[in-house]
């Protein structure tokens, strides 16, 4: 059995083959499939330009175990427990030669978590597929993914101890980027609209919460809170257009900003570019991660710096995929949720 997505909001569970494998290739009964915003947005439009061309299977936060391996695969074996990440990069590109692999000309991405097997990919099982430490747990291990795009995000941004950084968006992408912050040694200011993501962000370490249900005005908040001056660092992830302002207007002279969250498509900002020459703020983005950074993320999670128990508030059976990310679409902010084929 397995999700197929035909179009906009059109998701069937039906039977599927299981996927054949070539010599380099895989085959992984999925344990445990993880629910991400990607995946809701893929949902709801019905399609991924790069990743997804309907009828497909999707989703692609997995862990599982070996359950065949192509005849030219010597680094796993049948039985092994082990988490693959969503790509791989060709390594041989122009971008791949300047260490640039989430930007690689022939980046191969594989979907297919939302079903009972996936095939990986010979590329992804040579670069990008690890072994489950005997410690962690199915549901640890599918959180590497997106924590790799966080910790690629915040090692690109220059986080370093005793900076402040401003977080906007608390979904489980922000709340993320406030315990890795924490982990960096930074002051953290998270600025979420729910009570709920709020007290999630403080039990992650937190230093100050800013609300932004109650008319509170979170550029002159966070100056408040920074003796005027702005932070160090401000992380946008949420995706809109407004939030992106906002992260350029509270930082500090010489600040950086990061525009994580990425905005629907054909979204225009305009900057003010004397703020932006005369205070010196660098803006970057984020997109994607690399195969280093799915290894420190998973060296992260095998040190229980992140846990499965503090993103992942519900479980369901592949059969009612249909009903969760109907609920995620009209649940904004809302936690992952596993599913299990």
């Amino acid at each position: 059995m397995a999700a197929v997505l035909y179009g906009r909001e059109h998701l069937q569970i039906e039977p599927v083959a299981v996927p054949a494998i070539g010599p380099s290739d895989l085959l992984v009964r999925v344990r445990v499939a993880l629910t991400c915003g990607t995946d809701v947005k893929v949902f709801r439009r019905g399609y991924h330009a790069r990743m997804i061309v309907p009828p497909a299977v999707f989703g692609h936060e997995l862990a599982g175990d070996v359950v065949a391996a192509g005849e030219a695969v010597t680094r796993f074996r049948v039985g092994d427990r082990v988490v693959a990440a969503n790509s791989a990069p060709c390594n041989q590109c122009f971008f791949c030669q300047r260490d640039l692999q989430n930007l690689c000309e022939d980046l191969l991405f594989n979907n297919g978590a939302y079903a009972e097997f996936i095939r990986i990919p010979g590329r992804i099982v040579e670069r990008n597929t690890y072994v489950i430490p005997e410690t962690v747990s199915y549901h640890d291990a599918a959180l590497i993914e997106p924590l790799a795009c966080v910790l690629r995000g915040l090692e690109e941004t220059g986080v370093r101890a005793g900076d402040t950084v401003t977080i906007i968006g608390l979904g489980p992408i922000g709340l993320m980027f406030v315990r890795l912050a924490k982990l960096f040694g930074a002051r953290v200011i998270a600025i979420g609209r729910r009570k709920k993501q709020l007290e999630r962000a403080q039990a992650m370490g937190a230093d100050e919460l800013i609300s932004t249900a109650h008319n509170v005005r979170p550029i002159e908040r966070v100056r408040e809170l920074t003796g005027g001056r702005g932070a160090d660092i401000a992380i946008e992830a949420v995706g809109k257009p407004e939030t992106w302002h906002w992260a350029v207007d509270m930082v500090r002279r010489g600040g950086t900003v990061n525009f994580f969250g990425g905005c629907p498509n054909e979204s225009k900002v305009s900057l003010d570019t004397s703020l932006l020459h005369y205070s010196e703020i660098t803006c970057k983005a984020s997109f994607h991660h690399t195969p280093a950074h799915v290894r420190k993320a998973l060296d992260i999670v095998t040190q229980r710096g992140i846990t499965a128990s503090d993103f992942v508030n519900r479980e369901e059976p592949l059969s009612n995929l249909l009903e969760v990310m109907r609920h995620l679409m009209s649940h904004n902010g809302h936690l992952k949720t596993a599913i299990i084929p």
